[in-house]
Formats: C-alpha cells, sequence, structure tokens
C-alpha cells in the first residue's frame, strides 16, 4: 500500500513540472518543501514538497509521530502513526504567501501497546483531512507557516485489540502546528 501511495504522488506531484513548453506556465510555478514541528516534537519526522501553480499547491506528505500518552486513552501507550498524505491547498494570494485552506487523503499505519507493553497491535486508517494556515515570508522565500487540521477517519480499523484490551481509534482528531518552509 505505501509503494502504491508513494507512486501515485509521484505521478501526480513531479510529472506535473515535466514538459512544460508555455514560459507563462513556468514562470507561475513553484517547488518547495516543509519541515513540520509537532513531529519532531514528539520524536518523529515530518517532510513535505510540493509544487504549486498560480494559486493551487500539491503536496505530498510523509511523518511519523508519537501521540502524547496524555492524549491516549487510559492504559495504552506508544501509539506511534505513520501519515501519508496528498494534499491539495488553495492560496488566496499569489506567490504562496498569505491564508490558504487545504484537503487531502492520508493513510495512517500505526501501533499501539497497552501500559504492561506484553504486545503491540498494528492498525491503519484511511484519513479525509481539512485545514488551513497562514504563511509568512520572513526572508526571500523561506516561511513560517502556522496552521490548523481536522481529520477524519473513512477507512480502516475501529477497534483495535491488544493484550487482550480493545483501543477505540477517534473518528475525528484535531491538529495544530507550525511549519518552516522554503521554495524556489
Amino acid at each position: 500500500m505505501r509503494a502504491t501511495f508513494l507512486s501515485i504522488c509521484y505521478v501526480l506531484f513531479f510529472s506535473f513540472t515535466y514538459g512544460q513548453a508555455d514560459n507563462q506556465l513556468t514562470k507561475n510555478t513553484k517547488v518547495g518543501f516543509e519541515l513540520d514541528a509537532l513531529p519532531y516534537i514528539t520524536g518523529g519526522y515530518y517532510a513535505s514538497v510540493w509544487v504549486g501553480h498560480d494559486h493551487f499547491r500539491y503536496r505530498a506528505i510523509i511523518a511519523r509521530a508519537e501521540t502524547p500518552d496524555f492524549v491516549i486513552k487510559d492504559g495504552f501507550t506508544n501509539n506511534e502513526i505513520k501519515a501519508y498524505a496528498a494534499v491539495v491547498d488553495y492560496f488566496f494570494k499569489r506567490d504562496f504567501k498569505g491564508w490558504w485552506i487545504g484537503t487531502g487523503l492520508e493513510y495512517w499505519d500505526s501501533k499501539i501497546q497497552t501500559d504492561a507493553k506484553l504486545n503491540t497491535a498494528n492498525y491503519n486508517n484511511t484519513i479525509f483531512t481539512v485545514g488551513g494556515g497562514h504563511v509568512w515570508k520572513f526572508y526571500k522565500n523561506f516561511y513560517l507557516n502556522p496552521w490548523v487540521a481536522a481529520h477524519l477517519r473513512l477507512a480502516g480499523d475501529k477497534e483495535v485489540v491488544v493484550d487482550e484490551s480493545t483501543y477505540d481509534t477517534q473518528l475525528f482528531i484535531p491538529e495544530i502546528s507550525l511549519k518552516l518552509g522554503w521554495h524556489f
């Protein structure tokens, strides 16, 4: 599943920049990347590459995050989420700055343990995401991007059995963070 998802992202996002004969199209097309603070704070990682044209930005994302224990249902720990996402954003201003909104699909490949840490259960979900933020360019094409998102589980595991306990995956997950990015 992961290889298929990454292949689709490659075709959708990177092939867009090849073979553009129209000089105006090339001039209005940007390529960039972002790093997100939240996964790094929890001991994970985040990388996003994007291609943008006019007001639209197309992102491919890979991330890993540990859900803090105070957010997880009592009796469970070590909830690790690996996320693979394809997102389309719309900017209200040109040059990929200012306010934006976006939506996309994500695949979460996850694992969790009970507090006893005897066994690890794997589970996965398909997630619909919607969010928005504000890009503030602070030096040339370097920018800060505070953002919020809401994730809705569309498909996948609802209940995960581990060590004879049942973990109920959340239907709705809010998120807030800060990204650092650059484009050329």
